[in-house]
C-alpha cells in the first residue's frame, strides 16, 4: 500500500464530499445522526465484542492503565454515545445563521453568516467514543472528516465506522462525508497532517507525544491542547463541606482524563482543617500526596506521603498522584497556577464572592469553575452534545470545542445596487 496515494485520495475525496455536507439542510444532518444512534443502540453487543478484542489485544501489548481506561467500552460509554449523538440533534443548527447584519450609511448591509470548516482531520488514541463524537458533530457543522484512531482500538473504530457510514448513507449524505482511515501505519498521520489542500483543520486527541508530534510535522492548522495540568484551589473562605468532594472527585472520579486534578492548592488559614480530612478520602483510594515541606509537615502519618518536587508541580500524572501545596492565598493561588497550568481547567473553592471573581477573570485557562469539580471541563456536561476535543488556545476556540468550534464567519453583503463612490 502507497500511504501517501491513499492519504491523498482520501482527501480528495473529503474535499468533493465536503461540499455535499455543507449543502445539505438541517434535517438531512439530523437525520444520520438519529440512523447512526439507533444502529449503535441496535448493534451493541458486536461493539462489546469488537472492544472487547481490543482490550485483549492492549492488555496482551503492555498498554498502561490510563489508556486502557480510555480504551474500555462499557455499557455507560455505548449510552452515553448515542445519547450525545440525540443532544446534538437537539441543538440549534448552526450553519447560515446571519448575525450582526447592520445598515452602514452607504445603504449596503454587512452581516456575518457561521460556515463549516471544510474538511477535519480528527487524530486520536484509544477512546473509541471519540469516532462517533467526532462525526456527529462534524456532520451535524456541515463538515467531512477523516479519522484516524489508534492502533489499539481498530476493531472498534471499524464497527463504529460501518454505523456511521450506514447512517450518511440512509440520510442521503455524501458516502465519504466521514472516512476512517484503516491502514495503522503511523506515515498515516504523517500524511495527513501535510495535506493542506485537501484538510482545513487538524483535531489531535491523545497523549502528550502525538499532539507533540503533530505540532512539530503538521501543516495544517490545529485545534488542540498539549496536556491537563488542572488545579483546584481551596481559598481560606471555603466551605469545607463542598471543598472536601470536590476536592475528591476532581482528583479520583478518573484519573486518565485530561480534566483530572493534578496539583491542590489550599490557602495557609484553611489548611490545618481541610488537608487531614482530605488525607482520610485520599487513603481510601491509596493516592499518593506530593506534598511541600509545609503540608507535609500536616500531613504525617499519612501512608502514602511523599515530598514534592519542582517537577511535580508542572506534571500531568493521569494516575493515582497529587501534588500538594500550601499557599498565602488568592494572589499566590493565582500566580502558581498561572505558572505551572497548562490553561487547560482550574478551579477555586471559596464563598467569597471578590476572590471567586478574581480568579474567574484572572486564570488564564480554557475553562475556570467557581465551587465546581474540573471533571465538569467537558463539552457533553457543557450542553455541546459533545466534543470533539478540547483547546487551550485564543485563537479561532477555546475549551471544550462543540459545533460552533467546527465553524468560521464569513462577511455577507446585502446591497441594493449601490456602487462606491
Amino acid at each position: 500500500m502507497d500511504i501517501t496515494e491513499t492519504m491523498h485520495t482520501m482527501g480528495r475525496q473529503a474535499r468533493a464530499a465536503s461540499r455535499g455536507m455543507a449543502r445539505a439542510d438541517s434535517a438531512t444532518r439530523n437525520q444520520a445522526l438519529l440512523l447512526i444512534a439507533a444502529a449503535i443502540e441496535r448493534d451493541a453487543d458486536q461493539l462489546r465484542a469488537a472492544n472487547a478484542r481490543d482490550m485483549e489485544a492492549a492488555a496482551a501489548a503492555g498498554l498502561e492503565p490510563a489508556l486502557l481506561d480510555r480504551l474500555a467500552l462499557s455499557d455507560k460509554a455505548i449510552a452515553t454515545m448515542v445519547d450525545g449523538l440525540r443532544q446534538i440533534v437537539a441543538l440549534p443548527d448552526p450553519i447560515g445563521e446571519i448575525t450582526d447584519l447592520k445598515f452602514r450609511p452607504t445603504g449596503i448591509q454587512v452581516g456575518r453568516m457561521r460556515v463549516p470548516l471544510g474538511v477535519i482531520g480528527i487524530i486520536y488514541e484509544a477512546r473509541p467514543n471519540v469516532t462517533v463524537d467526532a462525526a456527529g458533530l462534524c456532520i451535524k457543522s456541515g463538515n467531512a472528516a477523516i479519522l484516524r484512531g489508534g492502533s489499539e482500538a481498530i476493531h472498534c473504530n471499524r464497527a463504529l465506522a460501518a454505523l456511521v457510514a450506514e447512517g450518511l448513507r440512509g440520510a442521503g449524505l455524501p458516502e465519504h462525508g466521514v472516512q476512517v482511515v484503516e491502514t495503522t501505519d503511523r506515515a498515516a498521520v504523517g500524511a495527513l497532517i501535510t495535506m493542506p489542500e485537501f484538510v482545513d483543520v487538524i483535531v489531535p486527541r491523545g497523549g502528550k507525544g502525538l499532539i507533540a508530534r503533530l505540532m512539530k510535522e503538521s501543516t495544517v492548522p490545529m485545534i488542540k491542547h498539549l496536556d491537563g495540568i488542572c488545579h483546584v484551589y481551596i481559598d481560606a473562605k471555603a466551605d469545607i463541606a463542598k471543598a472536601l468532594p470536590i476536592a475528591m472527585n476532581a482528583k479520583t472520579h478518573r484519573y486518565g482524563t485530561c480534566n483530572t486534578m493534578e496539583t491542590l492548592l489550599v490557602a495557609r488559614a484553611i489548611a490545618p482543617a481541610v488537608l487531614p480530612q482530605l488525607a482520610e478520602l485520599y487513603a481510601t483510594k491509596e493516592v499518593e500526596l506530593r506534598a511541600d515541606p509545609e503540608a507535609l509537615a500536616i500531613l504525617q502519618g499519612y501512608p502514602h506521603l511523599t515530598p514534592a518536587t519542582e517537577e511535580d508541580w508542572s506534571t500531568e500524572y493521569l494516575a493515582p498522584i497529587l501534588a500538594v501545596k500550601i499557599v498565602d492565598g488568592i494572589d499566590a493561588a493565582i500566580e502558581h497556577i498561572n505558572t505551572y497550568s497548562s490553561k487547560h481547567t482550574d478551579a477555586i473553592v471559596t464563598e467569597d464572592y471578590t476572590d471567586a471573581m478574581r480568579f474567574l477573570r484572572e486564570v488564564d485557562s480554557a475553562s475556570v469553575m467557581i465551587n465546581a469539580s474540573t471533571r465538569f471541563a467537558d463539552g457533553f456536561e457543557y450542553g455541546l452534545g459533545a466534543e470533539i476535543g478540547i483547546s487551550n488556545d485564543k485563537l479561532h476556540a477555546r475549551g471544550p470545542v462543540g459545533l460552533e468550534g467546527l465553524t468560521s464567519l464569513k462577511y455577507v453583503v446585502f446591497g441594493h445596487g449601490e456602487v462606491r463612490k
